[in-house]
């Protein structure tokens, strides 16, 4: 892969050829159905130039004010965001056929308008373009050992690189804004300190965690003087974990399991789980928190993390294919808080604590966002060509914009078994 000299949004776009065996969709534009091309020009170019952006389309000059959208290909932007909508719009930026100079500015504003891009009497039409998604994605025990390893299998060494220390990869809680890098690692602390008092984990205490991640909770937990069982479906991280326990000298006090969550056994004192729900799929979110509740003891606490959308987006895109479950996490869905209470409530468990703090979550995003641009060249030497570092520069920024336009939040909620609904089975 042959790729030109950095440039700004506005220049001509880097001519590479991206590898048709390992991006087959991004290599070329897809064929459009019949108008569907000629629809898209029409509608892409009347919603973005009525918002605060930037916008130029190929050698036309630009027009607004705002976060640019550059378009170097319009003919190839246009032919896959009739092929294929939102999808076709990522993979055009893979692709190189545009460019932004503030792409989570950019971002920001279109999640922040998403119910204006498209008129209303042409949402009902989204059928005709939307992709379904794949049965193959399905979340069954060996659909999800599939799914986790393409994106949690990819490299610890990737993810070590725009993580900080503790190797966590979800959302902190900063004291203050803007975030400092160096606040990052005390932020995660911060973050895990809370959900582990709210499961009052402490000396003692049995606790399961469902989702190692790279093992910062179970360490931090240990420390505490808990005994733990962690389970995860990735092996990367299940090694790295024991490795990074292991030096802690707290093996003796912390299981790290590569096991389904609908293959746990026995009861805890206490069970937390971090942004772990967002990767069960709907189907599957009845099973998991009747597991949940199978494994809390009685009087035990349940700690969960969770990102969350709009109940109305989620079940809209709980139907479609999106350019994040095409190529970041296959089979994932972010629930609504309807949800959540809906099924824990299902499952015999209510929710007595619920805190939203989306705002750390765009700060955090930053972050990582910002290290993983200024070690592209370490990406690059690890193997991970052109086309990946676009898309993960696209997934962060992406995700970012989420929050910082209030579309996604995250939550971390405190559950216990409801009384109420009498003895267990």
């Amino acid at each position: 892969m042959t790729l030109s000299l950095p440039r700004t949004a506005d220049e001509p776009a880097e001519r590479y050829s991206a590898d048709a065996q390992a991006w087959p969709d991004v290599a070329r534009p897809p064929a459009a159905p019949f108008g569907h091309t000629a629809a898209a020009r029409r509608l892409v170019r009347r919603a973005v130039t009525a918002l605060p952006l930037r916008c130029r389309f190929g050698a036309e000059p630009p027009r607004g004010s705002g976060p640019s959208l550059t378009v170097h290909d319009p003919d190839a932007f246009f032919r896959r965001i009739g092929a294929h909508g939102l999808i076709g719009f990522g993979e055009s930026y893979m692709a190189g056929e545009w460019d932004s100079d503030d792409l989570t500015g950019l971002l920001t504003v279109l999640a922040a308008h998403v119910d204006d891009l498209v008129p209303a009497p042409l949402r009902r039409l989204r059928g005709a373009w939307a992709q379904r998604r794949p049965e193959a994605q399905l979340n069954s025990r060996a659909g999800a050992r599939q799914n986790i390893h393409r994106h949690y299998d990819l490299s610890n060494e990737l993810f070590a690189l725009f993580l900080d220390e503790t190797l966590s990869y979800s959302s902190a809680v900063f004291t203050a804004f803007p975030a400092r890098r160096e606040s990052l690692a005390a932020a995660q602390h911060r973050k895990i300190d809370r959900l582990l008092d709210l499961a009052c984990v402490g000396p003692g205490k049995r606790l399961l965690e469902i989702g190692t991640g790279w093992g910062e909770l179970a360490l931090r937990a240990a420390a505490r003087g808990a005994r733990v069982t962690t389970v995860t479906l990735s092996a990367e991280q299940q090694h790295l974990a024991r490795r990074r326990i292991a030096a802690a000298g707290l093996a003796d006090q912390v299981d790290v399991e590569l096991r389904d969550y609908r293959d746990l056994e026995g009861r805890y004192d206490a069970v937390v789980s971090v942004e772990m729900i967002e990767a069960v799929g709907r189907d599957f979110w009845p099973t998991y928190f009747a597991a949940l509740r199978d494994a809390v003891a009685p009087g035990g606490r349940i700690a969960l993390q969770s990102i969350t959308m709009g109940h109305e987006q989620m079940l809209h895109t709980s139907r479609t294919h999106t350019w994040i479950s095409k190529y970041v996490f296959p089979g994932g869905l972010i629930p609504s808080r309807e949800a959540i209470e809906a099924h824990s409530a299902g499952a015999g468990l209510r929710i007595v604590s619920d805190q939203g703090y989306g705002d750390h979550y765009a700060q955090t995003l930053c972050l990582w966002r910002e290290r993983f641009a200024e070690r592209a060249d370490a990406v690059a030497a690890l193997g991970f060509d052109a086309t990946f570092r676009r898309m993960w520069e696209f997934y962060l920024a992406y995700s970012e914009a989420g929050f910082r336009a209030r579309y996604l939040d995250v939550r971390q909620l405190l559950l216990t078994e409801d009384i109420s609904t009498g003895a267990r089975q």
